[in-house]
């Protein structure tokens, strides 16, 4: 029986950064109401033709690859999550393969929006301890900004999601003690309306609807969210979720060294954080330069907290994450 530790991080953002200003001249928004609301600043958006979701996905990739001493070929799994692939299929799992140029390894998609990472991360860990897989590639990547309405109808949305990636490098760790310790994953579909988007999909609208009826006013096909619902919802499911790994693992509030959450909202982060009784330096948001970047969010503040010095052998790592499914989920490392 072995852990999983993550051995190496990486991750990666457009350069075109979007202010609220920016947006403010698309749409009947200002900086104050959008920080106020959200505490985002800024975000990136990928410029047409310069990226996908699958090559923001590899830059990163290569950058968690190299950190973690290994070659390429030493990856003998890729699971990729995201709610923006290229393609409707195949999913960019194997896209990755390929742009990688790894052997033939099986290629797994996480469908599963902003607990995507957490889900992923999950699966890998049980991978490795399995015995089945000894390095894996995780990945989170979403380009959201091409498909929000940049309108003042879309911008309780719109104003919230920017583009990026983030990767990690599992590895076997023989030591039970250190790496992963455990992963705890939940959902409840009854509020899966509740943030969502319903076309295009075999379910309602697909692609002979589309083009019998173009209809310019059909919200279906950008990004729909009951925000208040949505908080009220992820503040009691984060807290329950971090409370169930700490007692998992006989540990309390006390012992985090470091939580991360999911990027989804600054207020959300900061109830949190006040529930459990952190100092700043004991939670990691970097929402306020990205936004919500869904299933790369985890593994780019992961990845900044790390280069930043703020993660030490031996610290309690402590990831958690909600979002549309709903689902949610936590992780507890040691260090």
């Amino acid at each position: 029986m072995y852990n999983s530790k993550i051995t190496g991080l990486g991750f990666f953002v457009p350069e075109n950064v979007v202010t609220n200003d920016d947006l403010s001249k698309l749409m009947d928004t200002n900086d104050e109401w959008i920080q106020e609301r959200t505490g985002i600043k800024e975000r990136r958006h990928v410029v047409y033709g310069e990226d996908t979701t699958t090559t923001m996905g590899v830059k990163a990739a290569k950058i968690a690859i190299d950190r973690a001493g290994i070659k390429k070929d030493d990856i003998d799994f890729i699971i990729f999550a995201t709610l923006s692939p290229d393609y409707y299929f195949p999913g960019p799992g194997v896209l990755v393969q390929r742009d990688l140029d790894i052997k033939t390894v099986g290629a797994l998609d996480v469908r599963n929006q902003c607990s995507g990472f957490v889900y992923a991360i999950s699966v890998g860990d049980q991978y490795i301890k399995s015995g089945m897989y000894k390095n894996i590639l995780v990945i989170g990547s979403e380009l959201h900004s091409h498909g929000l309405d940049m309108t003042t109808r879309g911008r309780g949305v719109s104003v919230i999601f920017g583009d990026g990636a983030g990767a990690a490098v599992l590895s076997r760790e023989k030591d039970t003690s250190r790496g992963i310790l455990s992963t705890h994953l939940h959902s409840e579909g009854q509020h899966a309306e509740e943030l969502s988007l319903i076309a295009p999909g075999m379910g309602k609208r697909w692609v002979n609807d589309i083009i019998k009826d173009n209809d310019p006013n059909d919200e279906s096909y950008f990004p729909y969210m009951n925000g208040q619902f949505v908080f009220k919802n992820a503040v009691v499911r984060f807290s329950e979720v971090i409370m169930e790994g700490l007692s998992a693992n006989n540990l309390k509030p006390t012992d985090i060294d470091l939580l991360i959450p999911h990027q989804a909202n600054l207020r959300i982060s900061q109830f949190i954080q006040k529930q459990f009784g952190l100092r700043d330096d004991q939670v990691y948001n970097n929402i306020m330069k990205y936004g919500n970047t869904t299933a790369a969010s985890i593994p780019i503040a992961l990845t900044e907290a790390w280069e930043q010095g703020m993660i030490k052998s031996g610290d309690l790592v402590v990831l958690a994450a909600f979002g549309s499914g709903f689902t949610w989920g936590s992780v507890i490392i040691r260090w």
